[in-house]
């Protein structure tokens, strides 16, 4: 069991005149970074133009904050009704990751329609990618305390004691407290790692996009019961119900992938090829 971590951290960064960078902000920046470098190496190995990859990026980025933030707010109405211009305040924290996802993934789709690109093998290149800047998203999260899990009830968790931490409730202040973005990254990287073992055995256009979405899925829906938000329905809550449907949607796209015949397994005689350039496209 984990011991008592206190987190007395500002999560303003440095003020630059009238703005504020905060450690949440670096972090996510660092995750696009990270996430954008890695999916045009990953592009490259699958036969695909990286630069395609550096256009996209832009477009997926915007596309997924405003989707995010969305999400987030008609989640948390509550926290906006009496002040609708924060919600324009997203570098504070406060961002439904499902709708990033789902709004990148549509970002993705028209921008291989628009360029002629094949959008499986680009959706694996960005998916796998993401998966990482996600996980390096949530070092941010742990300064910022906005995704801090419930009260542990122990004498173990994080505490976080310094004022500015953007906690969901008052009464988290000073109370060991599930260390959710830790669970979390841990999951995302170990995503990432088996994400790379199944593209070297498995060749199919889409399997890492659809493993890897349905993967992250569950950890989302497992991960969400040690956050105390309020249930949608049936004592679920927003993030875990749209972790279901993505498990779903994804779970039938990998059955369709593989019963039309859009599989081989690679052999171990293969594997040293593979391991050198990587999966080939089809």
């Amino acid at each position: 069991m984990m011991p008592l971590i206190e987190i007395d951290i500002d999560p303003i960064l440095i003020h630059l005149g009238p703005f504020a960078l905060r450690w949440y902000s670096l972090m996510i920046m660092a995750g696009v970074y990270a996430g954008t470098t890695t999916a045009a190496f990953l592009a490259a190995r699958r036969g695909l133009d990286p630069e395609h990859v550096y256009g996209a990026a832009v477009w997926v980025v915007l596309g997924g904050i405003v989707g995010a933030r969305l999400t987030h707010v008609v989640d948390r109405w509550d926290l906006y009704r009496e002040n609708p211009i924060s919600i324009l305040a997203v570098y504070q924290g406060g961002i439904a990751i499902w709708g990033g996802m789902i709004a990148g993934g549509l970002v993705v789709w028209a921008y291989t329609r628009w360029h002629s690109i094949p959008f499986w093998p680009f959706a694996d290149a960005v998916t796998h990618a993401a998966i990482l800047g996600q996980g390096i998203g949530r070092f941010g999260c742990i300064v910022n305390g906005d995704v801090a899990g419930r009260p542990t009830g122990g004498d173990w968790g994080f505490v976080y004691v310094n004022p500015g931490a953007l906690l969901p409730r008052a009464s988290y202040f000073n109370v060991p407290t599930h260390p959710y973005p830790l669970y979390e990254l841990i999951c995302d990287f170990a995503i990432f790692g088996l994400l790379f073992i199944l593209a070297r055995r498995v060749r199919i256009d889409g399997v890492v996009f659809l493993v890897g979405t349905a993967l992250y899925a569950l950890v989302r829906f497992t991960l969400t019961y040690v956050r105390e938000e309020e249930a949608w329905w049936l004592g679920l809550q927003q993030a875990q119900w749209m972790s279901i449907g993505m498990i779903g949607v994804a779970l039938f796209l990998v059955v369709r992938r593989f019963g039309d015949g859009h599989v081989g397994i690679v052999s171990k005689e293969d594997q040293a090829t593979v391991n050198t350039v990587g999966p080939q496209v089809p």
